[in-house]
C-alpha cells in the first residue's frame, strides 16, 4: 500500500503551483483542454486533450497502467506502441514459447519503427514503459531539431491497480521488472512534484487517474 500513499500525496491536488514555473496554471475547467505547464487532473475530468499538430506525446506509467487502452481508444493520430508490436509476434509465433525468447525481437522491432515515425514527421503518439527514460529524452532531442515539442501524459495508477491490469490482459510482469517500472515513475512524480514543471524538455505534462483516463473521449492534435 505505500505505492498508493506515494502515488496520491506526491502531487498534492491541494498545493499551489510553484511561481517558478511560468507555464504552470490553475486547474482547467472540465470539457477541451489544450494542456501546457504541468496539470493534475486527478480531480477534473476533461473530455479531450488537444495538442498542437505536428507535436509529439508521450503516455507514461506502471505495465498494466491502461496506456495501450487509452491510446488506441482515444488518440486520433499515428502511434507507435510497444504493447502492438508484441501482440503481432505472439500471433505469429507458437504460443507454448515465453515471451522473455522474443523480448529482445520485439524491443529492435518497436525502435526501430518509432526512429521511422519520428524522422517522418507529423503528429505521433509514443508508448514510454517509463523504465528507460533516455527514450523519452532521444526524444526530446529529436523533436528540437525539427522545430516540435513533446508533451507527457503521466497514468498515475497504484501498484495495485497496475498489477490488477496486467492480470486482465493476461500479461503479467516480472517482480524484477515490474520494480524498476515501480522506481522509474515515482522517481517521475517526484521529479514533477519538485518543480512543479514539466520535465525538461516537455511542453506540458498531465497527471491522470484511472477514472480521469476512462473519462477521456479523444486525444488529438489541431492546428494552433
Amino acid at each position: 500500500m505505500a505505492d498508493v500513499k506515494v502515488s496520491r500525496t506526491v502531487l498534492d491536488r491541494t498545493a499551489p503551483v510553484r511561481a517558478g514555473c511560468p507555464e504552470a496554471a490553475a486547474e482547467p475547467s472540465a470539457g477541451v483542454l489544450r494542456p501546457h505547464g504541468l496539470r493534475d487532473l486527478r480531480q477534473t475530468r476533461p473530455a479531450a486533450l488537444h495538442y498542437p499538430a505536428g507535436d509529439l506525446l508521450v503516455v507514461s506509467g506502471l505495465p498494466g497502467s491502461g496506456k495501450s487502452t487509452l491510446m488506441r481508444r482515444c488518440v486520433r493520430a499515428p502511434l507507435v506502441d510497444s504493447q502492438l508490436v508484441r501482440e503481432e509476434y505472439a500471433a505469429r509465433l507458437p504460443s507454448w514459447l515465453p515471451y522473455a525468447v522474443y523480448r529482445p525481437l520485439v524491443r529492435i522491432a518497436h525502435y526501430r519503427r518509432l526512429r521511422r515515425a519520428v524522422l517522418g514527421g507529423g503528429p505521433l503518439t509514443v508508448h514510454d514503459c517509463g523504465a528507460v527514460p533516455y527514450v523519452r529524452q532521444w526524444l526530446v532531442r529529436m523533436a528540437e531539431r525539427q522545430g516540435r515539442r513533446v508533451h507527457l501524459v503521466l497514468l498515475d495508477v497504484s501498484a495495485e491497480e497496475a498489477r490488477d491490469g496486467q492480470r486482465a490482459r493476461g500479461q503479467a510482469v516480472s517482480a524484477y521488472a515490474f520494480a524498476r517500472h515501480r522506481d522509474a515513475a515515482r522517481r517521475l512524480r517526484r521529479r514533477l512534484a519538485g518543480t512543479g514543471c514539466p520535465p525538461a524538455g516537455c511542453a506540458s505534462a498531465v497527471v491522470l487517474d484511472r477514472a480521469g483516463a476512462r473519462a477521456l473521449r479523444e486525444i488529438v492534435f489541431v492546428a494552433s
